[in-house]
């Protein structure tokens, strides 16, 4: 069984999680081991208690010793480090996303140009905005960069941190609908071949003044712009309410 490493993969055991299973997880997770009986919690019958440690042994959240003793899996450890503790259940607790945003730069006749890409799938379709891509686990923030400029513009560029974002999308009702940590970069001197449009967007050099005339931008997009101009490294943290999404 692979580690679980995204929300996906842990929602998707959490629904085959029974509430004995859980409540023997939450036990393991404040021990480094425990015994057969120190599981039982909730005063379960032997043979139903049997069956549900019979069920995180295949699931391969739990394991036994060579002591006969109980302990969380690698596994076990990462599922069980995502659920908020303070109730008696297992609640698996979302987590904002975490991602990074490249600005792209260039001269041209006298002005300075930025690489917009234009958002051609769900949701925020039609969208204007700059690079974005998730970090994927195990992945630096520098390399997740790299790979996506590579992947969705065909470009190399030299990449510099320049600021931190945190940006929540609310609907007009309320709701979020977004959560959202960017690392913004800076990239320049790029080179290789511009991919102008792939599957889920389009990309196009814009001076500020025609990013201006573009409908729907991404609301942040002239913050991050701003901490990309003046060059000071930068800590945005906003919420915006969004009628398209």
């Amino acid at each position: 069984m692979e580690q679980p490493s995204n929300t996906i993969e842990l929602m998707s055991i959490m629904k085959e999680v029974h509430p004995v299973q859980a409540s023997i997880l939450r036990v393991l997770m404040f021990k480094p081991e425990a015994r057969f009986s120190d599981l039982n919690t909730e005063n379960i019958s032997s043979d139903h208690f049997t069956f549900h440690v019979k069920k995180l042994l295949e699931m391969e959240l739990i394991e036994k010793t060579d002591a006969g003793l109980y302990r969380l899996t690698r596994s076990g450890k990462e599922f069980t480090n995502r659920f908020d503790t303070d109730v008696k259940q297992i609640v698996l607790e979302r987590q904002a996303k975490i991602g990074v945003s490249i600005v792209c730069t260039r001269e041209r006749n006298g002005k300075t140009e930025y690489l917009i890409q234009q958002r051609l799938k769900q949701p925020y379709y039609g969208f204007y905005g700059f690079v974005t891509g998730k970090v994927r686990w195990g992945e630096s923030v520098h390399e997740t960069a790299a790979r996506e400029l590579k992947e969705e513009t065909g470009f190399s560029a030299t990449l510099k941190l320049a600021g931190i974002e945190h940006k929540m999308d609310y609907s007009e009702d309320g709701d979020l609908l977004e959560d959202k940590y960017f690392f913004i970069f800076k990239g320049t001197s790029a080179s290789g071949g511009l991919i102008e449009q792939f599957e889920g967007g389009r990309n196009e050099w814009f001076s500020r003044e025609e990013i201006r005339k573009l409908e729907d931008v991404f609301g942040d997009l002239e913050e991050v712009l701003d901490v990309i101009i003046e060059g000071a490294f930068a800590f945005i943290e906003r919420k915006f309410t969004v009628s398209k999404y």
